[in-house]
This record gives structure tokens, C-alpha cells and sequence, in this order.
């Protein structure tokens, strides 16, 4: 079983995750809102562009999917990737307009970026270097350094440091990735990273958490 699926909630953005994911390597793809592709897929990836709640909303819209994705990942330890967003829903809550209940994988809260240098501007978009915390398959083959692309107002700010897998700076450390267990999330988007990003999806794709 090689299937990848790729959520499709309504949040957009999906198709250049589809391509990058099929470049990265990906034998079979599945751009999909049915949770039993869900619970047939050998990996899971949940993108994510917007408001938290909004997009919280759009997963919890279709009917079984919260409980496809529970089982799926959290049962059976099927592999996972959050983007953008989609990492942020990770979080116990989100402080985006209000506090929202996320998925709850992860214990931590997704907050407004808050640079202590005023001329950084927010949202925080553009390229900025990795700084990696601990060793991670993963980041096989990615040093701190690498250049990747984000484009973010929120960040996820884990409880448990162990969590947090690799940082940024911008005006302070900023949460890069985060992963435990067979669960894992970039702030940033691997399918704008050029090089990195095809890279960090070769090794999702190879991964056996």
C-alpha cells in the first residue's frame, strides 16, 4: 500500500502540494474530502491556508473525518504531515479571533507572532533559515541553514520542547516543525521550498515511525 492522501477540506493550495508531493516521489496520491480514502492511506498530509478556526471548521465539516484522521493516525500510527495550518490545528487550542479548540495531538496553543524587532513586518513571509533542535528522519539530508518559505501571522507554541523539532528566527525563536511519534508538522511550506522542501517530502514519504 503507497497511497498518500491529501486532505481537501475547502482550505486551497492543494495542488501545488499534489505536485511537489508527486515530484518528491509519491507512487500514488489522493487529493480527497472521503475519510475512507482516509482510513485506507499508508500517509497522511493536511495542508492548511487561512484562519485557524476556519479551517478547524472546514475539517469538522465533513462528516467522519476528525474520527477518520483520529483512527487512522493516533489508532494505527499511520505517518502524518501538517502544513501551515494544517500543523497549527495540531495544537490543543488557537487564539486566532477568539480560542478554538484544535485537534488536540499536540499540547500547546497557537498565538500571534509577536517580533521583538519592530521593523519586522507580520504576517512573516518569505525565506528564512532552519535552525534544527535534535535529530529527525525527517530532516535527513537538511541542515540548519537551509533556507525554507513561510508565510504565517500564528505560530504553534509547543508546551513540551521535545516537541519542537526545528526553529526560525524572527524577532525570536519561531516553531519551524514539530513532530512526535508518527505525527509531524512545518510551519512552513515544503511544496514552496524549492530543493529543502522536495527533500523534507522524499523523507516523509520514506519514513517508518
Amino acid at each position: 500500500m503507497s497511497l498518500t492522501a491529501l486532505i481537501d477540506y475547502g482550505s486551497g493550495n492543494l495542488r501545488s502540494a499534489e505536485k511537489a508531493l508527486a515530484r518528491a516521489g509519491a507512487a500514488e496520491i489522493a487529493v480527497t474530502d472521503d475519510p475512507a480514502v482516509v482510513a485506507k492511506a499508508e500517509r497522511i498530509v493536511l495542508p492548511g491556508v487561512g484562519a485557524f478556526a476556519d479551517c478547524m471548521n472546514g475539517v469538522k465539516s465533513i462528516p467522519g473525518m476528525v474520527e477518520a484522521l483520529q483512527d487512522a493516525v493516533l489508532k494505527r500510527g499511520r505517518p502524518f504531515l501538517g502544513i501551515c495550518v494544517g500543523m497549527q490545528l495540531l495544537a490543543s487550542v488557537g487564539r486566532e479571533f477568539g480560542d478554538h479548540a484544535g485537534l488536540g495531538w499536540i499540547d500547546g496553543e497557537v498565538v500571534r507572532l509577536t517580533a521583538s524587532d519592530a521593523t519586522l513586518k507580520i504576517p512573516h513571509m518569505g525565506w528564512n533559515e532552519l535552525k534544527i533542535e535534535r535529530p529527525h528522519p525527517l530532516l535527513a539530508g537538511i541542515e540548519t541553514g537551509a533556507h525554507v518559505y513561510f508565510v504565517h501571522s500564528y505560530e504553534l507554541r509547543a508546551k513540551d520542547a521535545a516537541d519542537i523539532l526545528a526553529t526560525t528566527d524572527y524577532g525570536g525563536a519561531v516553531t519551524a516543525m514539530i513532530a512526535r511519534g508518527n505525527i509531524a508538522g512545518t510551519q512552513f511550506h515544503p511544496e514552496k521550498s524549492q530543493a529543502v522542501g522536495l527533500r523534507l517530502l522524499r523523507n516523509f514519504l520514506e519514513w517508518r515511525p
